[in-house]
C-alpha cells in the first residue's frame, strides 16, 4: 500500500508560522508523501509563502504540491512557486512528477484548475470573449492534468497515479457549500481528464464548507482535502499497488475496492501530529 498524506487550504501566514508544523514531523511514521492541494497562503505573497516553505522544508517525506486561488491574489504566484521549490517541494501546473516509494513508482499530475460548473449547469464557450476565456482556461488546465495523467501512465510507467488540483473535479464533494456558488469552485471538465486518462485517487481543496468523500462518474476516488473540511492536519489515504499501470477501467475498479483501507492516521498526527516537465 501507498500511503498518501494531503491537505489544502492551509493559509498560512507569519501570524500561524509553526502551526502544522508538529504535525508534519510526524508524516515519516504515517505516510509515503505529502500531497498540498492549494492555498497554502493567505494573499499570495512572497513573506507568506515563506512561512509555508518552513513549514514543510526537510520533512521525512517528499512534497508535491499545486497552487490555489489565494497564491494567485498578489500576482506573485511564480515567485510563490520559487520559494517552495527552493526546499524541494515540487510545485506543479499541468505537469507530473514521480516519487519513488519502496521501488514503487507513484506518478502525481496536477493543476490549479478552475471554475465553470458541472454538467447540465456549466458555463459555455460562447458569447463574449471574457466568458470564451474563463471556460478555455478552465479547459486548459483540464488537458494539462490529462497530458500529465497519460505520460505517468505510458512514459514514465506509474502503477499508481495521483491527480492533484484545487478547484474540485466533482460536485459531490461540494456538498455543504451554496449550490449558487459551485461553478466558481469546480469544473467537470477535471473529471473527464481523470476519467479518460485514468487515476487511483483524486485529491482537491477550495471548498471550505464541503465534504470530504466523492467519485467521478468513472468511479475514481475524489477526496475534499481543505483543512477546514478534515478538522485535522492532513489526512491519510492507502492506495493499492497494482502490478502493471493502471487503465481507466483497472483505476475504477481498484478505486472501489480501496475505500476501505482509508486511514484517518493524519487525526492521530494532528492531536500529538523526477519531476516531468
Amino acid at each position: 500500500m501507498i500511503r498518501v498524506a494531503a491537505v489544502g487550504d492551509i493559509h498560512l501566514s507569519p501570524e500561524s508560522a509553526g502551526a502544522l508544523r508538529p504535525a508534519f514531523e510526524t508524516l515519516g511514521d504515517s505516510a509515503d508523501l505529502l500531497l498540498l492541494a492549494g492555498d497554502l497562503t493567505r494573499h499570495g505573497t512572497v513573506e507568506e509563502a515563506r512561512v509555508v516553505a518552513r513549514e514543510v522544508a526537510g520533512l521525512p517525506v517528499p512534497v508535491v504540491a499545486v497552487l490555489g486561488n489565494h497564491d494567485y491574489q498578489s500576482d506573485l504566484q511564480d515567485d510563490v512557486a520559487a520559494v517552495l521549490s527552493e526546499v524541494g517541494v515540487r510545485v506543479l501546473e499541468g505537469e507530473g512528477t514521480v516519487v519513488a516509494v519502496d521501488g514503487t513508482r507513484v506518478g502525481v499530475a496536477g493543476t490549479k484548475g478552475f471554475g465553470g460548473g458541472f454538467a447540465g449547469r456549466s458555463a459555455g464557450e460562447f458569447g463574449e470573449p471574457e466568458m470564451k476565456a474563463f471556460v478555455r482556461y478552465t479547459r486548459r488546465c483540464a488537458d494539462g492534468l490529462a497530458t500529465a495523467l497519460r505520460m505517468l501512465r505510458d512514459e514514465a510507467d506509474c502503477p499508481v497515479r495521483i491527480a492533484l488540483t484545487h478547484f474540485s473535479p466533482v460536485p459531490d464533494t461540494l456538498a455543504g457549500e451554496p449550490v449558487e456558488i459551485y461553478p466558481f469552485l469546480g469544473s467537470y471538465l477535471l473529471a473527464e481528464a481523470v476519467d479518460e486518462a485514468g487515476a487511483d485517487l483524486a485529491v482537491h481543496g477550495h471548498a471550505h464548507l464541503g465534504t470530504e468523500h466523492g467519485m467521478t462518474s468513472g468511479g475514481v476516488r475524489v477526496r475534499n482535502v481543505a483543512q477546514p473540511v478534515l478538522g485535522r492536519a492532513f489526512a491519510v489515504y492507502h492506495l493499492p499497488v497494482h502490478t502493471t499501470p493502471t487503465s481507466l477501467v483497472g483505476a475504477s475498479a481498484e478505486a472501489g475496492a480501496g475505500t476501505r483501507a482509508e486511514t484517518r492516521a493524519g487525526t492521530r498526527a494532528a492531536s500529538g501530529g523526477a519531476r516531468l516537465r
